[in-house]
């Protein structure tokens, strides 16, 4: 499925771009490098790649305003490259339309997962099916109807539009605020708190074990994301 997708890496250090495209051509990638936002945006019009990786410091147009821009004109996949304590930087490319991220120092196994998952997501963004199913988790959108092991599981309204919006980005880090103002209202943005309660009552419903989440998973600090590739549990 992944095989021979274009790759755009964004990076002022040419050591990093030689690296990331050595290491994602080994995995059949078809990967350009940029060193800079402008030679970025370019890139996008000339190849039109199907995942962007963005380094956040980069000179004269950073990560988060190269993500902004993207953002505005394509909803191309964009994964950025962020240093260890960077997370109010991450929230905000997320908050301007990231889709991940990746904490540097990293390994490729770890990027290539990303890879792989922005391309499933915009998979499966192209053609929303009326049921969704992962694991022992089946969905159904139009009756909003929710089955855990083939057993009915109630959910209030808002539990069921919390669910379903992670679900329609399933894979995508979707930060406190993306949620809170996409279910609540602007009103919520910074009420935290709030989504916690909700996150918590959506996992008593879903999952076996709430300490360890199969499908609601925690981006600390950050926000949270539904996960790909869930496996059945068996009884």
């Amino acid at each position: 499925m992944s095989q021979g997708a274009r790759i755009l890496v964004v990076d002022d250090e040419p050591q990093i771009c030689h690296s990331l495209q050595t290491n994602l051509e080994k995995r059949n990638y078809d990967v350009t490098t940029a060193a800079s936002g402008e030679e970025a945006l370019e890139a996008i019009v000339r190849q039109k790649p199907d995942v962007v990786i963005v380094d956040l410091v980069l000179p004269a147009m950073d990560g988060i305003e190269l993500t902004r821009r993207i953002r505005e004109r394509s909803p191309i996949p964009i994964i950025v490259l962020s240093a260890i304590g960077d997370e109010r930087k991450k929230v905000e490319a997320l908050e301007y339309g990231a889709d991940d991220y990746v904490t540097k120092p990293f390994g490729m196994d770890e990027l290539a997962a990303r890879v792989k998952s922005a391309l499933r997501r915009t998979i499966m963004l192209s053609g929303t099916e009326p049921v969704f199913k992962s694991g022992g988790l089946s969905v159904n959108f139009e009756r909003r109807e929710v089955q855990v092991e083939g057993k009915s599981v109630k959910l209030t309204p808002t539990e069921f539009d919390l669910l379903k919006y992670m679900i329609q980005y399933i894979g995508k880090v979707l930060t406190h605020r993306t949620l809170l103002t996409a279910i609540w209202g602007e009103a919520y943005a910074d009420q935290a708190q709030y989504l916690r309660v909700f996150i918590g009552q959506l996992r008593k419903k879903l999952e076996r074990n709430t300490a360890r989440p199969k499908y609601i998973l925690t981006d600390p600090g950050v926000g949270y994301r539904f996960a790909h590739d869930v496996q059945n549990e068996s009884s």
